[in-house]
């Protein structure tokens, strides 16, 4: 089986462009208005999709936690009431989808319970994403591979035996697996890079990274060792209210990710031995032939 999936008009796999996600996420704290600059500045940016995620609160919401008091933009809430402020309900992403399609930007979502699923349905999404949170919900999983849409599967805070178990519910066909380590934001040393080779030779998909670190350049890494999707965290200004935000990524510095993904992948070549046309001048007035 080829190691390849298509996610809207775009093949994703070994052979092709890193797809870069932006990953909204909740960054825009409920504000429509937020989100659609966000969406607007990572188009900019050369990001090739944007994420946000959709929970139902009343499913995801642990009941003992739902009265934890909390200090928020909004005054001092309950937890639930948070979750439901930062939560888009069908008119706002009607109008994420339209705006999207007006820019050129694909969008989808990360879907954390089976209602969820049934709410994005109605978007007719290019692929969902299942966060590393509900890797091992198997009927989550079931549940969207029922839709035939492509999957994008994050592994954080899992283990190899639990990614095992998951890929076997719902198989590698339209899948994609993403490395990842859930610490916000993640020190370097727990990035564990090499599973992104370790996943390669395990599964016959795709394999990418989602991470959540500071700084670009472990990113960029992640590409050279095989990683054919890249999702950062993005945001307009790492000083907002919110607690992705610290291990999120500004504009500026979502424009040289791009900018350094795309210069790596020219730069590591077929792995084929070449003597370059470039080369030819050097060659004449500095090779000694003896």
């Amino acid at each position: 089986m080829a190691r390849e999936v298509k996610i809207g008009n775009r093949m994703v796999g070994d052979g092709y462009p890193a797809y870069i996600i932006a990953e909204i996420g909740i960054n825009h704290n409920g504000d429509l208005d937020t989100a659609k600059d966000m969406i607007l500045s990572a188009k900019e940016t050369g990001a090739d999709a944007v994420k946000l995620q959709k929970r139902t609160p009343e499913l995801c919401v642990p009941k003992e936690q739902r009265d934890i008091m909390r200090e928020t933009p909004w005054g001092y809430i309950t937890y639930m009431a948070y979750r439901e402020h930062v939560e888009f309900g069908r008119e706002a992403y009607q109008e994420i989808d339209r705006y999207c399609k007006e820019l050129g930007i694909d969008w989808f979502v990360s879907v954390w319970d089976e209602e969820a699923v049934n709410f994005m349905e109605q978007f007719d999404p290019i692929c969902y994403k299942i966060p590393s949170a509900s890797l091992t919900d198997h009927s989550l999983l079931r549940k969207i591979r029922a839709t035939g849409r492509p999957m994008i599967l994050s592994t954080g805070m899992s283990t190899g035996e639990q990614i095992k178990d998951a890929v076997a519910a719902i198989g590698t066909q339209d899948l994609i697996i993403t490395h990842a380590t859930s610490a916000y934001p993640c020190d370097p040393k727990e990035l564990n890079l090499r599973m992104i080779p370790t996943l390669k030779e395990q599964y016959p998909c795709p394999i990418g990274y989602s991470g959540h670190e500071v700084g670009l350049v472990t990113s960029v890494v992640a590409v050279s060792l095989g990683a054919c999707l890249v999702e950062r965290h993005f945001t307009l200004d790492r000083s907002m209210w919110g607690g992705d935000q610290a291990a999120s990524v500004e504009p500026g510095g979502f424009r040289l990710l791009v900018k350094y993904i795309r210069v790596t992948e020219m730069a590591l070549g077929d792995g084929v031995k070449h003597v370059y046309e470039s080369e030819q001048s050097s060659l004449k007035k500095l090779r000694r032939y003896l």
